[in-house]
């Protein structure tokens, strides 16, 4: 091959029909070949190609991102495409990538639409030609949601197979294999009364699992019991596209309108235990304020790890025979599936780690800040004086008084004069000039006085701040086993392993400090000794 020959690359996207593919493929690259053939010092160096893939984006585009590589890489000198909207239909896009291309030498040729990005108005051009096919795709997205919506209130239905239904041709038809373990589900959770964790270890201990579902879980549960499908009705627009040009989908909470028929198909529950159902999970599901602090409800949230799985801690909450009520935290996957064993389907399901109570872990971090301060009186100091520079805080205060009994005493002073002018001891001129000099300094006296008095009312409120942050300060370091406030601000994590040992991870020391536990009483008398200590990861 002639070195001199510049190495050129097509670019196409072509149909996700196999048949049109390659026809389409074929052709592309015959029209391709006799295009280059016109040029001598041209070689066809690829042909690369998406398929079916709107190109309103490129993340998703291996053949196009192939291609971008390999011309950065120094192995193309050019890029030939048929039009601008094959390249891409985002005009940030198309500029981006063709400057990009430009500023390595590679030049970019729009064969029908007759641009080339290496002539001195190919950008000019360029931008005209992607803003019109960027406006396409905006009409053309706008045609397809309005065609779609149409279809759907038909009664069309938009989705793939779910548990107990296929969808084919956009009808739905009961898959009667499956509707059993649909019909169980809805039966543990309203007639038994079962919650969504313990119907899921049930479901994977008897073997009820299709092919789709990987594993049972809580959320898998709750997705089927909230889905009106299961008695015949049919919600579509759930999620919505706000952008045509990401493709981001995002769930609709009344950005456009849902469109709900009701008995669209054959349902495979009821409605009278439909309507039990959702009566249940809306008595069940915690308030709204609780959902949106049910991930920092806790001092410990999330920071509660396995030692033997991995898996975080959950809180539970228990019941004793004398009817109190104390706090728990146990392995989630031990909580789900129970100790560890080999599920019908061959997956290592469950853990031995064993719940903790509450107060161990309390008292392993009342331990742990109590022997990482040794010193409470120096950190206080080295607190308080960061406080004081940080707020600006001064002990020396203005003194106002002492401004005052210099302004009385040049007054006096001043009156004097005058009655020695009275006497005939000093002349008029004489007064008029003590009198200013008097004057002078009264005023610059009463600035001071003025600027005194503002410095006070700051620094006490200054000082207010000042006792409060001490208030605060004292209450820290008085490191009581119940500051939850100060115990969620320095943890990191805890990772728990069996037999009650437990690292414990604080976001201001580089270490952990693994601590062995033994617990005693019951009850109220409940308490928990730290019987070794040891330091781990330094």
């Amino acid at each position: 091959m002639n070195d001199n020959k510049l190495r050129v690359a097509a670019y196409c996207r072509v149909s996700t029909d196999k048949d049109d593919q390659t026809n389409s493929l074929t052709s592309q690259r015959r029209y391709f070949a006799d295009y280059i053939n016109q040029h001598e010092d041209w070689v066809l160096n690829d042909v690369y190609y998406d398929e079916g893939i709107s190109g309103t984006q490129t993340k998703k585009r291996a053949g196009f991102n192939a291609m971008i590589e390999e011309a950065m890489q120094g192995g193309i000198d050019l890029i030939l495409t048929k039009e601008v909207c094959r390249f891409a239909r985002n005009t940030v896009d198309t500029l981006s990538y063709t400057r990009k291309l430009k500023d390595r030498g590679i030049g970019v040729v729009f064969t029908i639409d007759n641009i080339d990005t290496r002539d001195a108005d190919g950008e000019l051009r360029l931008t005209i030609m992607a803003s019109i096919a960027q406006e396409e795709s905006r009409k053309t997205s706008e045609r397809v949601k309005w065609g779609q919506r149409r279809r759907m209130e038909q009664g069309v239905v938009f989705g793939r197979d779910l548990l107990g239904y296929t969808v084919q041709n956009g009808a739905l038809s009961v898959n009667e294999d499956e509707v059993p373990i649909v019909r169980t589900i809805f039966h543990k959770f309203t007639n038994e009364g079962k919650g969504t964790h313990v119907i899921a270890r049930e479901l994977l201990e008897e073997g009820m699992r299709p092919t789709r579902v990987k594993l049972w879980s809580n959320v898998a549960i709750l997705r089927i019991l909230r889905n009106e499908k299961y008695v015949g009705d049919l919600c579509q627009k759930k999620t919505y596209t706000p952008n045509y040009l990401t493709h981001a989908k995002k769930c609709n909470r009344g950005n456009e309108e849902i469109i709900y028929l009701k008995d669209h198909h054959e349902p495979v529950i009821d409605r009278e235990l439909w309507n039990r159902t959702q009566a249940e999970l809306l008595r069940r599901s915690p308030s709204e304020d609780v959902k949106s602090k049910h991930s920092n409800r806790y001092w410990c949230s999330g920071k509660l790890y396995c030692g033997l799985c991995g898996q975080r801690y959950v809180s539970r909450t228990k019941k004793r025979k004398n009817g109190t009520i104390y706090k728990a935290w146990r392995c989630y996957a031990a909580a789900n599936h129970g100790s560890k064993k080999i599920s019908s389907f061959g997956e290592q399901i469950g853990c031995d780690n064993g719940s903790i109570h509450e107060k161990i872990l309390l008292t392993c971090m009342h331990h742990c800040i109590c022997k990482l301060q040794m010193n409470q009186k120096e950190l206080k100091r080295e607190i308080v004086q960061e406080i004081k520079e940080i707020k600006g805080i001064t002990e020396k205060k203005p003194d106002t008084k002492r401004i005052q009994e210099k302004m009385d005493a040049l007054v006096t002073k001043k009156r004097k004069a005058i009655d020695l002018m009275l006497d005939g001891l000093i002349t008029k001129d004489d007064l008029q000039e003590q009198t200013k000099w008097y004057d002078e300094q009264l005023a610059g006296l009463a600035e001071s006085l003025h600027t005194a008095r503002k410095q006070d009312k700051a620094n006490e409120t200054e000082f207010h701040e000042y006792e409060n942050y001490l208030r605060a300060l004292d209450e820290i370091m008085s490191f009581a086993e119940s500051n939850e406030r100060l115990y969620r601000e320095i943890l990191d994590k805890m990772v728990i392993y069996h037999n009650k040992t437990i690292e414990v991870w604080l976001k201001c020391v580089p270490f952990g400090i693994k601590l062995n536990i033994r617990s005693s009483g019951k009850n109220d008398d409940y308490h928990a000794d730290i019987l070794s200590m040891e330091i781990v990861g330094k």
